[in-house]
């Protein structure tokens, strides 16, 4: 992308041009029914952890963040990022083109936050994005390599369970979706749903920082039931779930809420207190995608809804090219101009 014989003019051009195709994507990607994302390396640009506040206040833009490293610099991990590198990372390549993003998948695996620090500490990439915090079996592998690890949240992300239209059903409590993800709980008639089989659906154990989450928040800790299908992506389980009546699934907000296929359900700690994932009145899907459900941002930055979780940027504490780039990234993601763009996303700023 940078070869010797380029000129700058030329560089600056192509990165720019690159930018706003990729900002273009994102619109187009939120005008289909489902959302993907590309399996392959992506330079962006060319081509349970608790809330925090410690980001402080923001400032006004990409442009005014002090001490950004020069270079191209490998990143990777959690799919749940995937709307922030196509609406904020894009922007950044604008605004600052000489801290090349370049977002590399793992090979022969999904990406995940696993993935993205595992690729961390084998020295493929310069700092990774979580949906969870770092675990301390993360730390001692890192310690055993000589490595320290450090982290920044940088958004709250709410998990959206989600149903088939159909189903009718018009909230779930956390004993009842424990219920029904630990086999409890079989038909949908027993949830105060129709005469129905249920058919839970979930990303492979240790697929990534979501399911983790889901585990420890939900499950508390225990196994899934022997009734749920486990799926390699969050699409293919959108697919599934809008030809499966009985279907059920979890992912990050921003990748179910806007969706015209499936019905986000509300969700509380009690029947007396379910709360929305998705701004009220709840959009039919008939008007969709003339019309979408947005974030229910409120609740999620109040914890009213109750489940939410932190974004985490990640880096290795070695005073040199991963540190730089991890917070010089961080700091670019605390921005005014960011957090706009999170939030159009689907994605609350801290």
């Amino acid at each position: 992308m940078s070869g010797k014989n380029e000129t700058p003019a030329l560089i600056g051009a192509f990165l720019i041009t690159v930018g706003l195709i990729g900002g273009g994507v994102w619109l187009l990607s939120k005008r289909g029914g489902i959302s993907t994302t590309s399996n392959n390396a992506e330079t962006i640009g060319s081509s349970s952890g608790k809330r925090s506040d410690r980001n402080g206040p923001a400032i006004g833009d990409f442009k005014q963040v002090q001490n950004i490293p020069t270079g191209r610099y490998n990143y990777g991990g959690s799919t749940s990022f995937a709307p922030i590198r196509l609406a904020v990372d894009a922007a950044v390549q604008v605004a600052r083109p000489e801290f090349q993003l370049n977002y590399v998948n793992p090979v022969g695996s999904s990406a995940s936050s696993g993935s993205g620090i595992r690729m961390l500490l084998n020295r493929q990439l310069d700092f990774s994005q979580s949906s969870r915090p770092l675990k301390q079996s993360d730390r001692q592998k890192a310690q055993s390599l000589g490595i320290k690890l450090e982290e920044a949240p940088v958004a709250i992300d709410g998990i959206a369970v989600a149903v088939n239209p159909t189903l009718g059903l018009p909230g779930l409590t956390i004993d009842q979706l424990k219920g029904i993800y630990s086999g409890q709980i079989q038909n949908w008639q027993e949830v105060g749903g129709p005469n129905l089989p249920i058919t839970p659906l979930s990303r492979n154990i240790g697929s990534g920082g979501t399911v983790d989450f889901f585990v420890e928040s939900v499950l508390g800790g225990s196994n899934f039931g022997s009734a749920v299908e486990m799926v390699n992506t969050t699409t293919q389980a959108l697919q599934r779930l809008g030809s499966t009546p009985g279907g059920i699934y979890y992912a990050s907000a921003p990748e179910v809420v806007p969706q015209c296929t499936v019905l986000p359900l509300a969700i509380g700690r009690s029947q007396a207190n379910l709360v929305t994932p998705y701004r009220e009145p709840l959009i039919p899907s008939d008007q969709c995608p003339g019309q979408r459900n947005q974030l229910n941002e409120s609740a999620m930055q109040s914890g009213q809804y109750p489940l939410t979780r932190n974004l985490y940027v990640i880096w290795k504490a070695d005073n040199g090219r991963s540190q730089q780039a991890g917070k010089a990234y961080t700091e670019l993601l605390k921005t005014q101009q960011a957090r706009d763009l999170m939030l159009k996303a689907g994605f609350v700023p801290l």
